[in-house]
């Protein structure tokens, strides 16, 4: 538990404690919420640790421009509520809303809903899914990337040039051209051998299966990584990672990648 929680009570008792994760996540989502506690339940498996799993909405049905404004407009707002709870973590999963703001979009984010959960009285560890996905590269030394996303080519394309600022080439993108966001959810992750097995790879360090937290990818991550032989990182499974970095607990997952494996330390 945060700071705060381990001052009231006793150390031990606290550390017993399932770890409680708080997720800033689009109204119509319905896959980050699915995945993560998949990914979790697996990391509980190996571990014996518990997760619970709290979540403010933020309005996002449709993937452009304005909806993605009015989405990040309200993160400290959702942080505010998500610290009554008194999380250990807040998550705003939604790579590309933050993405849509301008390169390094993430890092000020971060800051506004960390300062917001402080103001709520119960500080928490931050993360976004956008700038996961970044750090989640840089752990596993991938500079040249191919990449799947569900969104219009030019939200492809804003993604494409926020990783290159990042210092992250994307060798190839391939956009699957869906605006709707609960069509994304259901996008079948079946697809995505295929797809990915179209990518351009020569030179790629990693592929990038899913560049946002609402297209389904989980159940596709290790046949991908497998099939392929490239190191297979998604959104969910980069801002897994981080969820896990933030709790100082050493990655411990089976079947969702090399990232999260915990054989081999990224």
């Amino acid at each position: 538990m945060n700071s705060q929680t381990l001052a009231r009570g006793d150390i031990a008792t606290a550390a017993a404690l399932p770890a409680r994760i708080g997720l800033i996540v689009p109204s119509s989502n319905t896959t980050i919420e699915t995945e993560l506690p998949e990914l979790f339940r697996r990391q509980s498996d190996a571990t014996g640790r518990a997760y619970t799993f709290h979540s403010a909405r933020a309005g996002m049905r449709t993937v452009n421009q304005r909806e993605l404004d009015a989405m990040v407009g309200r993160s400290a707002e959702c942080a505010e509520a998500l610290a009554d709870a008194d999380v250990d973590v807040i998550a705003y999963a939604c790579l590309v809303a933050i993405m849509a703001q301008g390169p390094g979009e993430h890092r000020a984010a971060e800051r506004v809903i960390a300062g917001a959960a402080a103001r709520g009285g119960h500080p928490a560890a931050v993360t976004s899914s956008a700038g996961a996905l970044v750090r989640a590269l840089h752990a596993i030394g991938a500079s040249r990337v191919a990449m799947v996303t569900p969104y219009l080519r030019p939200l492809t394309q804003v993604v494409r040039e926020y990783l290159e600022a990042e210092g992250i080439e994307v060798l190839d993108a391939v956009s699957l051209e869906v605006d709707d966001n609960l069509a994304v959810g259901r996008l079948d992750p079946a697809r995505l051998l295929g797809i990915a097995s179209g990518l351009r790879r020569d030179g790629a360090d990693a592929i990038v299966l899913s560049a946002c937290v609402q297209m389904p990818s989980l159940p596709a991550v290790q046949q991908v990584e497998d099939a392929l032989g490239l190191p297979v990182v998604t959104a969910a499974t980069a801002t897994t990672y981080e969820i896990l970095k933030a709790l100082g607990h050493q990655p411990a997952i089976a079947g969702a990648g090399r990232l999260l494996a915990g054989s081999s330390r990224p």
